[in-house]
């Protein structure tokens, strides 16, 4: 008897099972904006881009184009604007384009290297709704990620953002 033979023959137990794992739609990364009453624009990285600054320089021309029609006439001060620190995010042509659309950027706090403050609010409830589920394709993603960010209460992003400022 040769050792293969003998492996398959191990114990004289029937072979384990082999389960059969069905592809998921694979990762989809989303930028989100929301302000103090909920979501205000999602967008989706379509597969094989990337971020880089006019993409999301692009990002930030609909925020305003939105913002403009969501507050007619009750943006006079500005508006304040937060995001994290990744590089395409601090890059000068990022930053021109918030300060021609008249946002004023709010310097990110420290935070730790794993997540930062925005992720500790808003992307644990997202991730449990998504966490353990296979999706067919991007849509079905989609579809609960934004049924769950639409529905949460405005509380729960005044609530954080009221933070932010007490500690800012």
């Amino acid at each position: 008897m040769t050792r293969r033979q003998s492996n398959n023959q191990w114990n004289g137990s029937p072979r384990p099972k082999k389960f059969r794992v069905q592809k998921s739609a694979g990762k989809v990364l989303a930028s989100i904006f929301w302000d103090q009453d909920g979501i205000l624009l999602v967008d989706y990285l379509p597969k094989g881009q990337t971020i880089n600054p006019e993409y999301y320089s692009s990002l930030l021309v609909q925020l305003k184009d939105i913002l403009k029609e969501k507050h007619r006439g009750k943006l006079t001060k500005g508006v304040l604007f937060l995001h994290d620190n990744a590089p395409d995010y601090r890059a000068l042509a990022t930053q021109k384009k918030l300060a021609y659309l008249g946002f004023q950027f709010l310097d990110h706090p420290p935070y730790s290297p794993d997540l930062a403050p925005l992720d500790h609010h808003l992307f644990p409830g997202l991730k449990t709704q998504l966490k353990g589920r296979h999706f067919c394709s991007d849509a079905e993603v989609y579809a609960v990620a934004e049924t769950w960010l639409h529905g949460q209460p405005s509380e729960y992003f005044f609530d954080w953002l009221a933070k932010v400022r007490a500690t800012g």
